[in-house]
């Protein structure tokens, strides 16, 4: 048995989860998400608190368990709480805007960097040069950060870039002169 899906996860009292056949719907203050789960998973709702099964002990259906235990929890903290990630822009010149429903980035191109923002998303971009995501699918929030973060990953000799909060770099020495 997985270790990680046998344990029982906590609905707090401003979520509601409805369990039909084979798909798992969450509703809260932050939005309503819903995932399909397999036939051999089973889902079962006593008082407060949601428990996960599995109908066949097989290896792969232990690791569908604890992955699906896991999904089903990140999208009760995601309706209730809302997961952040938060981007620092690190360069000269490097500044973010949020016009509407798209980003706009600049980060030292020719041309300014225009990402529309997926439903669902609030981007909030202080002083320039933090961006600061919001969602409730933990999933779809993960791809967009990685989607904007793709325009300029971290370069190890002179630290620019777009980073995580809190992510070190590497430093590489540059070129050595003739000795």
């Amino acid at each position: 048995m997985s270790r990680i899906g046998k344990l029982p996860i906590k609905i707090p009292t401003t979520v509601d989860v409805t369990n039909g056949n084979s798909i798992v719907e969450v509703k809260g203050k932050f939005g309503t998400l819903e995932r399909t789960i397999p036939e051999i998973i089973g889902v079962e709702q006593t008082d407060g608190k949601l428990i996960v099964s599995v109908k066949k002990e097989t290896r792969t259906n232990n690791a569908l368990h604890g992955l699906y235990r896991t999904l089903i929890n990140n999208m009760i903290i995601g309706v209730s709480e809302q997961f952040l990630i938060t981007l620092m822009l690190q360069g000269v010149g490097y500044r973010a805007n949020v016009q509407g429903n798209t980003l706009t980035l600049n980060l030292g191109f020719s041309h300014p960097v225009i990402i529309d923002i997926p439903n669902g998303i609030t981007v909030e971009v202080i002083q320039n040069t933090t961006i600061n995501i919001k969602a409730c699918d933990k999933e779809q929030l993960g791809l967009f950060a990685a989607k904007v973060r793709s325009w300029r990953p971290p370069e190890p000799y002179k630290g620019k870039g777009i980073l995580y909060k809190g992510e070190q770099i590497l430093r590489k020495a540059g070129k050595s002169g003739k000795k």
